[in-house]
């Protein structure tokens, strides 16, 4: 149970740190620093107490004024420190931990809407901005908590309860720490270690959300601006809360999720997906369908994984004549490829252009796709809300309602994405596990294609766009030592600082090399002394994942463009902008530790 205890804990440090979560961190950080009307450190040295006594009129006389005003014989006045952070993130906690394990049992039980905890969470997040910009409005809000005998403890009610709307909107990136944690909620399967994962998991969250929102309240403390200025915050924060509830409600936030790479997958699957995870993970499940293990995520060729499970346990289907279900044996003699999202999920939603790609470019050659909805929380069970989310995404191919994940069961499945190919003969082939490697997912498509009908005429590999700009772009790199392509020059070294030199010869297009000293690692590689980095790419731009506190020189071909100052945690730094799509040697001179991610290109 303890090794469960640590996997629950670093899966949540490293959900707390994803993208996924960005939305709620303007309103934690400023939350933490928006106390009530006048709240705030006095001055030790008694400033503020001067400052009224002095200003008070004095009687003339004898000097008993200076008596009656002398500072040294008031003490300095003290108001109660500032806890709104703790009850933010407490509040957070609270609400995420119990709805996410107990929410769907909850509802079932009063037979309430599904989406029901969103639109309190929604509700709650708006009166609480409100109350930031209306301070009558906060005073209602406080009173459920006037009973509590702590004076301060009632002024940090409506911290608390923004933690508890905050914890209601919290979709985080999915991994299998999670996945496990929701499949047993919805089932009502809570066991001891479910408890133990979930707690864990929660408090993992917690610390990096309670580090950003101290860092609100000392920033609110210390800068002198921000303490002449309280009440113009409490109105910015208010507003910023509001429109994060609009944005919300009408999926704004995840246009910018989209739009941003998922930096913390490889770590996240490196821990959760580990051997001991799986192992720890897997035993709160049966042990149906065990050929499936005989496949492994990504592989780099096709595998026979046993018969394909059925699609059972489905609540709905649409985008299918009449909304009837689809049955996996009608599909023999195609190529079928299984793919479990659901609509809310960043991942999920990144993934489905190449699924439109590959469903435009193979159906007519045999390719059909079949999308199974599991939900990770309760308002994602709702059939109107799936079909919405599928529209805006352009979702077009049939969907299945799985709500009570059986068929993700079925599949023996951990990961939203996920994607499972089926050939002809209904054998599972290949599965891909989270986002990334499409070009390899296609290639599979492909041979199943070519196996299935060995005549078939199939188009050009799809790509993500096609004119004259695009066509030939470099591909997305990931600078770890299993998943990096395109690699020359000193053979990597796996988790150790080594030496490395720039091949001889000019690297060609798509190829990357590194000199100096490097620690290449799974997840990033991180610059030692005299760290740099080549590669000649073609694309309008580059950008890269970068990590940790220093500077990068930006060099193309050969000349110095700029230099990139680096703080905090992994963010997309732009390297490269032309008008045009063109072919150049970039070159990257690191400061010892920083860490590079990945590259992207556009």
């Amino acid at each position: 149970m303890l090794t469960l205890a640590l996997i629950g804990l670093l899966g949540g440090l490293i959900t707390a740190v994803s993208p996924c979560i960005l939305p709620v961190l303007p309103v934690v950080f400023l939350a933490g620093g928006t106390g009530g009307e006048g709240t705030g450190r006095a001055r030790p040295d008694g400033a503020a107490e001067r400052r009224r006594t002095e200003d008070r009129p004095t009687p003339a006389g004898d000097g008993a004024s200076a008596v009656l005003t002398a500072p040294a014989s008031k003490a300095p006045v003290r108001t109660p420190r500032n806890r709104r952070p703790y009850a933010v993130v407490a509040g957070l906690v609270v609400s995420f931990a119990f709805f996410t394990l107990l929410g769907v049992t909850v509802i079932s039980a009063l037979g309430l809407p599904q989406d029901i905890l969103r639109y309190i969470g929604l509700g709650l997040l708006v009166l609480i901005g409100l109350g930031l910009i209306f301070p009558p409005v906060e005073r209602i809000l406080e009173k459920p908590f006037a009973r509590i005998p702590q004076r301060q403890v009632n002024k940090e009610g409506s911290a608390f309860a923004l933690g508890l709307g905050l914890g209601l909107l919290y979709v985080p990136c999915a991994g299998p720490v999670l996945a496990a944690i929701t499949v047993a909620g919805a089932r009502g399967e809570i066991s001891a270690d479910i408890v133990v994962l979930t707690l864990s998991f929660a408090l993992g969250t917690a610390v990096p959300l309670l580090v950003f929102a101290l860092a609100g309240r000392r920033v609110a403390e210390r800068v002198a601006a921000f303490r002449r200025r309280a009440r113009t915050l409490r109105v910015i924060a208010g507003s910023l809360m509001i429109v994060l509830a609009l944005g919300l409600a009408f999926d704004v936030t995840a246009a910018i999720q989209r739009s941003l790479p998922d930096y913390t997958s490889g770590v996240q699957k490196k821990i959760e997906d580990s051997d001991t995870a799986r192992q720890q993970l897997s035993g709160l499940y049966d042990d149906s369908n065990k050929d499936l293990s005989r496949c492994q995520d990504g592989a780099d060729e096709l595998r026979s994984c046993g018969q394909a499970p059925p699609l059972e346990g489905i609540d709905s289907w649409f985008n299918t004549p009449g909304d009837q279900p689809v049955d996996l044996k009608s599909l023999r003699g195609k190529v079928t490829l299984i793919d479990f999202w659901t609509y809310s999920c960043i991942n999920c939603q990144r993934a489905v252009p190449h699924l439109q790609d590959w469903e435009r470019a193979y159906k007519d050659a045999g390719l059909r796709i079949i999308g199974v909805h599991s939900p990770e929380f309760a308002f994602e069970k709702k059939r109107s809300n799936v079909i919405s989310g599928a529209e805006k995404l352009g979702v077009t191919w049939p969907v299945a309602l799985d709500n009570k994940l059986t068929t993700w069961d079925n599949y023996r499945n951990r990961f939203w994405p996920a994607k499972y190919l089926i050939d002809a003969q209904g054998t599972v082939r290949y599965f891909k596990f989270g986002e990334g490697e499409y070009d390899k997912t296609e290639k599979m498509i492909r041979e199943l294609l070519r196996q299935a009908d060995p005549t078939v005429v199939l188009p050009k590999p799809t790509g993500r766009a096609m004119d004259d700009l695009t066509a030939d772009r470099t591909p997305e790199t990931y600078l770890s030592n299993l998943r990096i392509r395109g690699y020359v020059g000193t053979p990597l070294t796996d988790g150790k600082p080594a030496e490395y030199r720039f091949p001889r010869e000019p690297l060609p297009v798509n190829k990357l090399s590194l000199a100096g000293t490097w620690t290449a690692g799974y997840e990033h590689f991180t610059a030692g002394p005299d760290a740099r980095l080549a590669f000649t790419y073609r694309a309008k731009n580059a950008n890269l994942v970068l990590a940790g506190t220093g500077k990068v020189t930006v060099l193309v071909d050969g000349k110095a463009t700029k230099t990139i100052n680096v703080s905090g945690s992994p963010t997309l730094h732009r390297l490269t902008d032309d008008d045009e799509a063109r072919t150049a040697r970039l070159e990257l001179r690191l400061d010892q530790g920083l860490e590079a991610y990945a590259f992207t290109f556009g």
